[in-house]
């Protein structure tokens, strides 16, 4: 069917590859406005109470999660860069969801990030075996 329209089936799996990259960037830029402060934080995680020194690391995190939404945007653009960009996103997704199952016991504000992370994981998975499969 890509033939059909023209694109050759390589060009198919950089697009897929891109669009996964996409997702998973999406995903890691949600956290962005955290940086805004505390209420903010709270609305994003459902935490009420944020003392200063949690404040700073949680918009910490949330500048981190910038930087990495940005790379992995910079990753769609720039062909080389998407193994680090994959490797990048395992590491923070994987890291997350196991320090989530580890614990247990969050709120809905924190499922919905674990969900979010299994849906970028999944992006993750599909994204990468199309890069692989493009690379051969």
């Amino acid at each position: 069917m890509a033939e059909a329209w023209g694109i050759g089936s390589l060009a198919v799996l950089q697009l897929f590859t891109a669009a996964m990259l996409a997702v998973v960037a999406v995903i890691h830029l949600l956290p962005l406005p955290g940086v805004l402060g505390a209420g903010r934080l709270g609305a994003l995680y459902g935490l009420s109470e944020l003392d200063s020194n949690l404040a700073i690391l949680m918009r910490h995190r949330a500048v981190l999660f910038g930087l990495l939404g940005a790379f992995l945007v910079l990753s769609i653009f720039r062909h080389e860069l998407r193994t680090l960009a994959f490797i990048s996103g395992f590491v923070s997704v994987l890291s997350f969801l196991l320090l989530a199952w580890s614990a247990g016991g969050y709120n809905m504000q924190i499922g919905r990030v674990v969900v979010a992370d299994i849906v970028a994981l999944v992006c993750l998975v599909l994204g990468i075996a199309a890069h692989v499969v493009d690379r051969i």
